[in-house]
């Protein structure tokens, strides 16, 4: 019976030891704020000759926390040679619980190249769900279409 007993203990701990990694991937992240890298395509190359495919961006800023308001205070659109090309925001912008802010680059706008990139910066006044960061990239010639969409990566923790 003692025998049993152990046995029985030993499988729950071993479930229970083998659920940890499945819980992992659960937890909420926060944060107070955060430096935010996303990649941007203004153009990809495509076939033998290596032809510029262009491409319009569309940078979203979506506020995932239910309670809390976020304030982003810069966004910053960069070249393939890490040179500033614009400031988007010259304030600070607030984004509500569950809302969403947007930054447009058009097809035509090949100022940044294929290595361009965004970065947003974006506080809390409290822990905050971290807000999702994306970047949503399309293109249409000759009756072909393109999309891919890339995250955001935080690159600094206020």
């Amino acid at each position: 019976m003692r025998t049993t007993f152990l046995r029985l203990i030993a499988a729950v701990l071993a479930v229970a030891l083998l659920s940890l990694p499945a819980l992992a991937g659960r937890k909420l992240n926060v944060s107070t704020g955060q430096t935010v890298y996303v990649p941007i395509y203004s153009h990809i190359y495509q076939g033998p000759k290596g032809k510029p495919y262009n491409l319009s961006a569309l940078l979203s800023i979506r506020n995932v926390d239910r309670n809390h308001a976020i304030t982003v205070t810069s966004v910053k659109y960069y070249d393939n040679n890490g040179t500033m090309v614009k400031d988007h925001f010259a304030e600070p912008v607030v984004i509500k619980p569950m809302a969403t802010r947007e930054v447009y680059v058009s097809e035509g706008d090949l100022t940044g190249g294929s290595g361009a990139n965004f970065t947003v910066k974006w506080k809390a006044e409290k822990d905050t769900a971290v807000p999702v960061i994306q970047a949503v990239m399309i293109g249409t010639a000759s009756g072909q279409g393109i999309s891919f969409v890339c995250d955001g990566v935080a690159i600094e923790e206020d």
